[in-house]
């Protein structure tokens, strides 16, 4: 950390394109984050483009919370030597960090280190908002796209009408259909204890009318007083 200019704060530098991103909504400073005020005691200096620490809280009289940055941007590359890669994804060569950054702020872009183990490491001059921007749109359409597979639960009794055994097989196809695994469960109660092979026979019964949706996982167990089947949807051909 380097040390504020007054009252003895810490300070990281913040890119320059996080400023600029919403100036109209604190009015009187040009440049600004697109975050909510919160109350922690850390706040960004928009004319420095710095996150300064509790002693300058009064100071600006408003803090703004941004994001954790994944890669050294900017000023915090302080390297003797690094590759250059253009925005445009052309290499313009090797030279020192701040000529580097210097090109970088004339084009009114950040510089980027994105591969810091090489020799000497690899910067990309880049919209550094806009990168971490589709970054987080991917990530959030990947997790969209990805198929969560839940454990679905029907509950039979040893006294099930035909009636009420065939809606529960009906909402376990449904289950299975979507993707999820399903259990089958069957309470013991009272005297039902000693009558565990009526049980049986029931998950037999489930297990036979389900044999097109579903296969076995682990087969019906009595565990204290429930009986537990496991099963799974069967592989599309």
């Amino acid at each position: 950390m380097k040390k504020g200019l007054t009252n003895g704060a810490d300070y990281i530098k913040i890119p320059s394109q996080q400023r600029r991103a919403v100036a109209s909504h604190l009015p009187g400073l040009p440049e600004s984050v697109n975050s909510e005020a919160v109350s922690e005691p850390q706040c960004v200096d928009f004319m420095r483009g710095r996150v300064l620490t509790a002693p300058l809280l009064n100071y600006f009289g408003r803090c703004v919370s941004i994001s954790k940055q994944e890669q050294q941007i900017n000023e915090e590359i302080r390297d003797k030597e690094v590759r250059v890669i253009s925005d445009e994804g052309e290499q313009i060569g090797i030279m020192s960090a701040a000529e580097a950054l210097k090109i970088a702020e004339e084009r009114n872009l950040d510089l980027v280190k994105i591969a810091p183990q090489a020799t000497p490491p690899v910067c990309k001059i880049m919209d550094y908002g806009k990168f971490r921007f589709e970054k987080a749109k991917k990530e959030k359409e990947a997790r969209k796209n990805q198929k969560i597979i839940e454990t679905k639960e029907i509950r039979l009794s040893l006294n099930i009408d035909t009636h009420d055994f065939e809606t529960k097989i009906n909402h376990a196809k449904k289950f299975l259909e979507g993707g999820n695994k399903l259990k089958v469960s069957i309470r013991f109660r009272g005297r039902e204890m000693a009558h565990p092979e009526i049980g049986l026979g029931i998950m037999k019964r489930a297990e036979e009318a389900l044999a097109e949706n579903a296969v076995v996982e682990k087969p019906a167990k009595l565990e204290g007083r429930q009986m537990l089947m496991f099963m799974a949807p069967k592989a599309a051909k």
